[in-house]
């Protein structure tokens, strides 16, 4: 089934306003200079994201942020919520990311009212999920992957709501990625669990990208496998040659 691949970034507590409007800049003039056979996004960090509108303006580049609240308003200092992303011109939000669940003790079960209330604010979940090392080493990938994504992804979830973003939790960051091989497996048995919890025709429509120290020389490799359908980049969204580089070898 045919889906159209998906090259994210993710900036992460990354750059000042003078950084992230030239990072933008650059990523715009990329965008534009050639037809590309994909979808970009950029999530910047939350101090970023109307500067990076502005900067964008005008090039076909959708406005992600990392992370939301559940709830449209209220008594949550510090918080964000999906409407005010959604007021502000996003069209897509990271929830889940390993940073968030280790850090911030986010629980599946949070991903997913999460991802709930993104909806319903009109914005598009990218729900990351992903093993450590620990679990690779003890054979305990494939289950642990399955378990996210059941708890994560809202029942009724559609693909043009919903993202998912396998990335190894070992790999981001490390320099270390997994085999084409291991990466397939993962990808094939999400989209397998996907279907069980949504229908087949479903989970055949849904894209699942990867992510983990993905960058131009292995972006050609890891995308062109059948059930890849993208990138969520991170350290190398940071240099636009490097993020637009991973679109071209990658065959957008």
């Amino acid at each position: 089934m045919s889906r159209k691949m998906m090259i994210a970034g993710n900036w992460k507590m990354n750059g000042l306003q003078q950084d992230g409007v030239e990072l933008a800049a650059a990523v715009k003039q990329a965008v534009k200079a050639k037809k590309w056979n994909c979808e970009f996004v950029v999530c910047p960090p939350f101090t970023l994201l109307y500067a990076v509108k502005k900067a964008l303006r005008g090039a076909k580049v959708a406005l992600g942020a990392q992370d939301c609240h559940t709830a449209e308003k209220g008594a949550h200092t510090g918080d964000i919520s999906p409407l005010m992303l959604k007021d502000l011109g996003c069209s897509y939000v990271i929830l889940g990311h390993s940073e968030r669940r280790a850090d911030h003790k986010e629980s599946s079960a949070m991903v997913k009212e999460k991802a709930i209330a993104a909806k319903k604010a009109g914005l598009k979940a990218i729900i990351c999920i992903g093993e450590t090392l620990a679990e690779r080493e003890s054979g305990k990938t494939l289950d642990i992957c399955a378990k996210q994504v059941r708890e994560s992804v809202p029942d009724g979830a559609k693909a043009a709501d919903v993202v998912i973003a396998y990335e190894p939790v070992w790999a981001i960051g490390s320099g270390k990625t997994p085999t084409a091989e291991q990466v397939e497996e993962v990808h094939s048995q999400v989209r397998k669990v996907l279907a069980q919890k949504l229908g087949k025709a479903e989970a055949g429509k849904m894209r699942i990208l990867y992510g983990g120290s993905v960058k131009p020389a292995n972006a050609a490799q890891m995308l062109a496998l059948e059930d890849v359908d993208g990138a969520l980049i991170g350290g190398a969204s940071l240099k636009a040659d490097d993020f637009i580089n991973i679109a071209a070898n990658a065959g957008c």
